[in-house]
């Protein structure tokens, strides 16, 4: 009875109070907050989404401009605080496993929890003791000697093939085998070769991206069965949309992902997504399990990631794995050996990639930095083979590390880095509460001209003639905080704290590898000087292309 008196203006008087009372609530939240820092005014609905035009960096670097070194931004429903000066973090990267409170990335997401991600494996488990649990199987498994020896077998094995691919090209446009120039982009090839090189190291199994983009650009195509490739192309896919859907399942509410049509419509799509590709993960792991049930004990098992997680602490594997307590563990089980997994090939493929495009890329535009890069592949490697090509030799490259280092300070892979307060704490001079979401702000603190003398040039010296990090970087994966410069904390190239990447090795052993025999037997040149970079800046930097011209390189 009492809605049937209502009128049509009675609904929008409601509606315009609702709103009224809403944006009320808002501003006073707002205006009443603990620590009050400068940072752009918030909308209610929209927050600052309005500001952010879709490049991280841009924006990163925009609010370190306009508001400072600590400021504050509303995003995805969260207050953050922008931290840009390398004092404010000392404590969020601290590496004691006695100060936890910045021991999680985020919150406990419903969305993580939908995707069936949260509290599991390395990446979004915020349940400590089961992180450490994960966190040793993990670092065990990719720090194995013969692990290390395999990831530079498969480099080298791979770079062959990728050759073979370039060649055969070449040889559709010039008859001479030895002299013969080709444009090629880099960014579509090194990715590529970045999914390869994971899936095969984990998992022991081969995966075919190269052959599936060589197959699009050439009539002649490789001899590999059909269903093969396309079993390759739909697991590096099922990975691509699983990482996006992370991303989705954080951002957007649950309620928008249940009832907003066309939302609803993708978040159904990515949940099928993960359905096939814990499928796919589970239907290895179990292809594995049965391949060492049966394997005679005297037969010596491969050595990628999977058959190390799968024989770990059992009489398989005779390097017992202990907890912080130095208590023998458990076996894991396969759903955990499956977010292990999950958590390698997200991590540890477009970082790579990208950051050899961008090395590409500034070696170029300084040529004097190239010729040293040449001239110390040449030193130590005389003579590219499989045989001299070794983690330790390729350790030698110092002034590779340095340009590495150099290339991650002026265009960094990752843009921020964030953590989530499981405790009340102290930053910045600020008391904080717990639950509050911290980001650092990476590029910023690379460019800081108080930490960095000419912060806008190429200059890799800056390591190399530096002595605290030449003493980090002769055992680069020991590396249990940032890299000191001026200031402690003024650079990151693998996060800090007890956060910190464990598959720096590997990414190591992947660049130099990667800058040894690509540089090391090609000439390249960028085909467009006058082109910026094409990059596309969201959670990671990203090469969205990078045409080069090469040819092979004739040693003087």
């Amino acid at each position: 009875m009492f809605f049937e008196n209502f009128q049509f203006t009675d609904f929008l008087i409601s509606i315009t109070f609702i709103l009224f009372v809403y944006v009320f609530q808002f501003y006073y939240k707002y205006f009443t907050r603990p620590n009050p820092l400068p940072g752009p005014l918030p909308l209610p609905f929209f927050q600052n989404e309005l500001d952010f035009k879709g490049d991280v960096r841009e924006f990163n670097m925009s609010l370190k401009k306009k508001y400072g070194g600590i400021c504050e931004v509303y995003l995805g429903g969260h207050r953050r605080i922008m931290l840009s000066r390398p004092e404010d973090i000392e404590k969020i990267f601290s590496t004691s496993i006695k100060h936890t409170t910045f021991s999680a990335r985020t919150h406990q997401a419903q969305g993580l929890k939908e995707l069936n991600v949260l509290n599991k494996g390395l990446l979004f488990n915020n349940d400590l003791k089961n992180w450490r649990f994960n966190r040793q199987f993990f670092t065990q498994a990719i720090l194995t000697p013969s692990f290390k020896n395999d990831a530079v077998f498969w480099s080298c094995k791979l770079f062959e093939e990728l050759e073979t691919y370039w060649k055969s090209i070449a040889n559709n446009i010039s008859s001479d085998e030895r002299e013969w120039t080709l444009e090629v982009d880099f960014s579509q090839w090194f990715h590529r070769f970045s999914y390869d090189m994971i899936v095969t190291l984990t998992t022991g199994e081969r995966s075919y991206s190269m052959a599936s983009y060589y197959n699009s650009l050439n009539t002649n195509k490789v001899q590999l069965p059909n269903e093969l490739i396309e079993n390759s192309n739909k697991f590096i896919n099922e990975i691509r949309n699983h990482a996006l859907g992370v991303t989705i399942f954080m951002s957007i509410s649950s309620f928008m992902r249940h009832y907003n049509p066309l939302i609803k419509k993708k978040a159904t799509s990515l949940l099928k997504n993960r359905d096939n590709l814990f499928k796919r993960l589970d239907d290895i792991i179990k292809r594995r399990r049965k391949e060492i049930e049966e394997s005679p004990n005297n037969i010596k098992l491969r050595n990628d990631m999977l058959t190390y997680l799968v024989t770990a602490n059992t009489h398989r594997n005779s390097n017992k794995i202990k907890t912080i307590e130095n208590e023998e563990v458990r076996p894991m089980t396969d759903e955990e050996i499956r977010i292990n997994l999950l958590d390698a090939f997200v991590n540890g493929t477009d970082t790579s990639a990208n950051l050899f495009c961008f090395i590409t890329y500034y070696l170029c535009h300084n040529p004097k930095v190239k010729q040293r890069v040449l001239a110390e592949i040449d030193k130590y490697f005389p003579s590219i083979t499989p045989n001299n090509i070794t983690h330790e030799n390729l350790f030698k490259l110092k002034f590779c590390e340095a340009v590495i280092m150099e290339t991650n300070r002026l265009t960094p892979a990752v843009n921020s880095i964030t953590r989530y307060s499981t405790d009340t704490c102290e930053i910045a001079g600020y008391k904080w509460e717990k639950g509050q979401y911290f980001s650092i702000n990476i590029i910023s603190l690379h460019l800081h001209e108080d930490y960095w003398d000419n912060p806008e040039v190429f200059n890799p010296d800056r390591f190399y003639h530096n002595s605290d990090i030449n003493k980090i970087n002769n055992d680069i994966i020991d590396i249990d905080d940032t890299i000191m410069s001026k200031n402690n904390f003024s650079y990151t190239i693998f996060g800090g704290g007890l956060r910190i990447c464990p598959g720096r090795k590997l990414a190591m052993i992947e660049l130099l590898s990667l800058m040894t025999l690509v540089y090391g037997n090609y000439d390249f040149e960028l085909s467009n000087m006058n082109e910026d970079l094409k990059i596309k800046s969201a959670a990671i930097t990203a090469c969205q292309e990078l045409k080069v011209i090469i040819k092979p390189r004739k040693k003087v």
